[in-house]
């Protein structure tokens, strides 16, 4: 999943952004108004994590003129102001939820990965195809009892197609939600890497999971 943290101080800014990439998220991030309105309109994100106070342009008018926009992206405030009237403010201006400063990272990767599933339908963090469970919390995917090793990518890659599941999925849409740059149009990468999470997933004769639709991408079915 992908991820925007918009946030001034350096040292929470690094902090998120180390524990985040740790989870498995691709995470960019911008250390002033400015550079995170442009990273968010410019960017397809699944979340983004966003200060009030910022230099050169505050968080609430960042806030504003994304929901003016009609952009749906899920949006989690975090500020040292913690009043009710702060809180009503920013969810009444379009934030989807709001966090006080000082918060726990475990905290905030918690309710970036609520968003996320309420964005693709499912409550629980347990994601289940046939034999298959992926766990989106402990980071562990096993099939038919046996746990599988996978790399960081291979695993975004798995997530989501599991989050898509019963849905065709385009190679320009994994390129863009999967792979670090994110950028340009499709890549024979894609392919390559489907074919590594195949070949682990599907071992000892496994039932094929991963279906190919021809001349429009890759299903996992439900």
């Amino acid at each position: 999943m992908r991820l925007l943290i918009i946030e001034d101080h350096a040292t929470l800014r690094n902090a998120l952004v180390q524990y985040f990439r740790e989870q498995g998220m691709i995470v960019d991030f911008a250390a002033t108004g400015d550079e995170g309105l442009w990273a968010a309109t410019e960017n397809a994100y699944d979340a983004i994590i966003l200060d009030l106070m910022l230099p050169e342009v505050d968080g609430m008018v960042i806030l504003q003129k994304l929901r003016a926009c009609h952009n749906p992206v899920h949006i989690i405030v975090v500020s040292a102001l913690d009043s009710l009237d702060d809180k009503l403010g920013a969810l009444n201006a379009g934030a989807d939820d709001y966090l006080v400063k000082p918060f726990s990272l475990a905290e905030a990767l918690a309710r970036v990965r609520a968003l996320i599933r309420r964005n693709f339908s499912t409550k629980s963090p347990l994601l289940e195809c046939k034999d298959l469970t992926l766990h989106t919390l402990t980071r562990k995917v096993v099939r038919d009892g046996r746990e599988i090793e996978l790399t960081a990518l291979e695993f975004r890659l798995l997530e989501y197609l599991l989050y898509r599941s019963g849905e065709v999925v385009t190679r320009a849409e994994i390129w863009e939600k999967v792979f670090e740059d994110g950028t340009g149009g499709t890549s024979n990468v894609v392919d390559v890497y489907i074919g590594y999470l195949r070949k682990k997933i599907n071992i000892g004769g496994a039932m094929n999971l991963i279906q190919t639709k021809r001349g429009h991408g890759y299903c996992i079915e439900s």
